[in-house]
């Protein structure tokens, strides 16, 4: 595992910015079906919190270009 690559800064290049905008957006889809589709609860929450850590973790995969 090399920690200084994973705990530096890495600028966006043009195309991470356009497939962080897609997964964003995507995530957001999605978000509005759970909130539209399950009732108000606790699992609601998790579920929500669940997909924007998907978002944040894909973002890594993407800042890291695959190499955690």
């Amino acid at each position: 595992m090399n920690l200084d690559n994973i705990f530096k800064y890495h600028p966006p290049t043009a195309d991470d910015t356009v497939a962080y905008e897609k997964l964003r957006n995507s995530a957001k889809q999605f978000a509005q079906a759970i909130i539209e589709l399950t009732p108000t609860c606790p699992d609601q929450t998790a579920a929500i919190r669940k997909v924007r850590e998907a978002v944040m973790t894909a973002n890594a995969a993407i800042a890291l270009k695959g190499s955690s």
